[in-house]
């Protein structure tokens, strides 16, 4: 049975990094994965009912997970349709081009704290469409939106699906994964942008925007009031958890209800084919459900190699074998460059018992960072990556020329300053 399960979940990690070669979408081969992996499972057990236990209570942590990414992107993709984001736009005026890499590296940072790195980053690229005319130039800026989205993501509760999940999971708290990893974080992000800042020089040439009026979807009290609110209310979600004590998909719901109030409100005088992009219904088709889908047969897959005792026997091994954590963290860290983030950290999750890492312990920190900025040492390594890839259709090569040593040289840094941080304090 354990054969069997590894050898599925094996050949289905291998299609999902092959998604692009093989033009299987990584969504359906995750769903195929963890419907074997639990099939398997059930076929060689004795005892169905306890198969079937195990799935109920693994799919209540799962659903957690689900609610709070279809939440989250839901409210994004409505601030989104009332031109929110447009309001960062505005806000950037220089044409030199060293203060302009400073600008969006730090404006990604946070704003990826605040909603996520997927978002930030096709929000960001779109944006410097509007900003930079050279292509070459608009890819190296967008190296460097992928690098600073990672690193702001993994400090921020809600910033990185990674991260998400070990709060979720509470192996992390609020304020202290926060407290912890924001300055390391930073290092990452500053550390290319220096470099990235010294290869630029000269003004940019803006390339000439046609302004249409009928693509105007909002006025600028509904953009600006659905833009402030939607973001407080991403940003209030760690707060409601820290008050109510509730999961953190419950905060993220209440923050979808009420804005989803409020923006009935606002176009209650329109109807429904007035409303158009403005409303609820439409965010939620336009969500990426692929995505939410591949998270479930992921998440899935690894619940069965947890049950079945794959993963605590992979635990035993690296600590045999590597022995030092640290070492293993970084490991994962560079890992995820090559695969997928989430079943790596949904892996340690279950391999890596809380009984002897209670919440808060350094590890899961080190591994909110290294999982969350790692994979920006290759453009596939992220979804960041493959976001600003799909956006911009920058080259896999020139990404591994240009910008993947200046992604190590930052992710090692900040490794650095977080383990020299602990040392110390």
């Amino acid at each position: 049975m354990v054969l069997f399960i590894s050898i599925v979940f094996i050949l289905g990690y291998v299609a999902i990094t092959l998604e692009h070669s093989i033009k299987l979408n990584k969504a359906a081969t995750a769903m195929l994965t963890g419907v074997l992996c639990w099939a398997i499972y059930a076929l060689f057990s004795t005892d169905s009912h306890h198969v079937n236990e195990h799935l109920t209570g693994h799919l209540g942590d799962v659903a957690g997970i689900l609610f709070f990414l279809l939440g989250a992107m839901t409210i994004v993709e409505l601030i989104d349709a009332h031109d929110g984001f447009q309001i960062i736009i505005d806000k950037i005026q220089t044409t030199n081009k060293r203060k302009l890499v400073w600008s969006i590296a730090f404006i990604t940072f946070f704003l990826s704290a605040a909603l996520d790195n997927l978002t930030t980053t096709i929000v960001m690229v779109s944006m410097l469409r509007k900003l930079v005319e050279d292509k070459r130039e608009r890819w190296m800026f967008a190296g460097l939106i992928i690098i600073a989205a990672n690193a702001g993501g993994a400090w921020s509760p809600i910033g990185d699906v990674t991260t998400t999940m070990l709060w979720i999971g509470e192996q992390v708290t609020t304020w202290n994964i926060m407290l912890k990893t924001i300055i390391p974080s930073l290092v990452c992000m500053i550390v290319p942008t220096y470099f990235i800042a010294r290869s630029m020089k000269g003004e940019l040439v803006k390339p000439k925007i046609k302004t249409d009026a009928s693509e105007i979807t909002s006025t600028p009290f509904e953009r600006n009031l659905v833009f402030f609110f939607g973001v407080g209310v991403l940003l209030f979600v760690p707060v409601f958890k820290t008050i109510t004590h509730l999961p953190p998909f419950m905060g993220i719901l209440f923050g979808l209800s009420v804005l989803w109030i409020l923006t009935e409100i606002i176009h209650s005088e329109k109807d429904e084919v007035e409303k158009g992009v403005l409303s609820v219904n439409h965010a939620l088709r336009k969500i990426d459900t692929p995505s939410v889908l591949f998270f479930l047969g992921i998440l899935l897959s690894i619940a069965a190699l947890e049950v079945t005792g794959i993963l605590t026997n992979a635990a035993q091994f690296m600590d045999s074998t590597v022995g030092n954590i640290n070492i293993i963290t970084i490991l994962i860290g560079f890992f995820s460059a090559i695969v997928d983030n989430v079943p790596l950290v949904a892996a340690a999750q279950g391999m890596y018992s809380m009984d002897i890492y209670p919440t808060d312990h350094y590890f899961w920190e080190f591994l909110a960072y290294c999982a969350g900025t790692g994979g920006s040492c290759l453009i596939i390594g992220s979804a960041a990556g493959v976001a600003a890839m799909g956006l911009e259709k920058i080259d896999f090569f020139w990404y591994v020329k240009k910008i993947s040593l200046l992604a190590l040289v930052g992710y090692l840094t900040g490794a650095a300053v977080y383990l020299l941080q602990k040392q110390l304090f």
